[in-house]
């Protein structure tokens, strides 16, 4: 099984309130879940990298049980798709945490690739970030 994921987070101040948004489609573009959520007070790469981790515990919540998941994992935060490849190091404690829970995730779910893009093409994902911001609960 092939999925398609998109995420972004976003942060009103850095450190300030903060959210993320992520979509989960099937390999035909169809989605298939799509959410955001109010994180509280923290930085954008932390909003980043939660909802790349919201998105991967959804996965296996939902389709791990179908097998092997091919997944395709696009984000406009070119800092969170080089370290995730691990072409960066990263250097903060705090995202360190976020990450290692990440790759327990990873290498639970299959096979992963993550590709940058440009923020015109995540716009879905940025505005379930930005309704969570706003509204300060929206999670779906």
């Amino acid at each position: 099984m092939k999925l398609i994921i998109y995420t972004d987070g976003a942060s009103r101040g850095n450190p300030g309130p903060s959210s993320y948004g992520f979509t989960i489609t099937d390999e035909t573009g169809q989605i298939i879940h799509e959410e955001g959520e109010y994180i509280g007070i923290t930085t954008n790469n932390v909003a980043e990298y939660t909802g790349y981790l919201s998105a991967l515990k959804k996965v296996k919540e939902k389709f791990a049980e179908l097998g092997l998941i091919e997944i395709d994992h696009f984000a406009d935060s070119r800092l969170v798709v080089e370290q995730l490849s691990g072409r960066f190091k990263v250097k903060s404690p705090h995202l360190r945490e976020i990450i290692s829970e990440i790759r327990i995730l990873e290498r639970d779910l299959g096979q992963i690739i993550h590709k940058h893009i440009f923020r015109e093409k995540n716009t879905l994902a940025d505005r379930l970030a930005n309704i969570a911001l706003d509204s300060k609960n929206f999670k779906k």
